[in-house]
């Protein structure tokens, strides 16, 4: 059952994404709102995908405080990438610059609100982080960040990237760090198993930290869920 529901979702999933892209690019032409309301109803189905047909519940173990943050989260999954939308007031993400030089896709991803990263370009690119970042809370937005760089494998916890250091310290923004087991149900490869996602929401970690703290705290709460499985059927 797994496969079937997962090459169920996989077809309709991209096929609706083709369709969300040209919609969005056409509401983009009446304005910001309407084009927003497009990209919001994508994410929607894809919660909705997950839930009633892949069979994957995800459960919030926190509430996301309101305000202007940095949003650090654990990356395991695609999952996570767009639930964190829904669960957030339309944050600005730090998104590999692969996916926004993407044909239309990308240039809807800029119009929404996104900064890329070349992840290969070392310290240019950390200032191009810098100033992209700036410019986006300057709007009242929350930035959200991958702060491991990548996604990784269930159990693993690699360091954090010194992109993520670098925002704390130019921003100025309490950091919420998000821990999500997802990647015991949606691994790297085409089929999804059913079963509990957890996104688990820490403390809010406080500006003005040194960098050796904030790292630290922020690297054990994204990674608070990685002893425990969550699998079903």
């Amino acid at each position: 059952m797994a496969v079937l529901r997962s090459l169920a979702y996989t077809a309709i999933f991209y096929l609706a994404t083709v369709l969300w892209v040209f919609a969005g690019f056409l509401a983009s032409l009446f304005g910001r709102r309407p084009m927003l309301a497009v990209i919001l109803s994508w994410v929607e189905l894809h919660h909705w995908l997950t839930e009633k047909l892949l069979k994957i519940r995800i459960r919030v173990d926190g509430e996301m405080p309101r305000g202007s943050h940095l949003i650090a989260v654990k990356h395991q999954s695609m999952l996570e990438t767009l639930e964190m939308v829904r669960l957030t007031n339309l944050p600005v993400i730090v998104i590999k610059k692969e996916l926004s030089d993407i044909p239309l896709f990308g240039w809807l991803t800029r119009r929404y609100g996104v900064i890329p990263v070349e992840r290969t370009a070392g310290a240019k690119a950390l200032r191009s982080l810098v100033e992209a970042g700036k410019a986006a809370t300057a709007t009242g937005r929350s930035v959200i960040i991958y702060p491991e760089g990548t996604r990784v494998r269930v159990g693993e916890t690699p360091e954090l990237r010194s992109g993520f250091a670098a925002l704390y310290r130019s921003l100025g923004l309490p950091v919420v760090p998000v821990a999500t087991d997802s990647g015991e149900l949606w691994g790297r490869g085409l089929v999804h198993r059913s079963g509990t996602v957890t996104l688990k929401v820490g403390d809010t970690v406080p500006t003005g930290l040194k960098r050796d703290e904030i790292e630290r705290r922020v690297h054990a709460a994204i990674n608070a869920l990685e002893s425990g499985t969550q699998a079903g059927a």
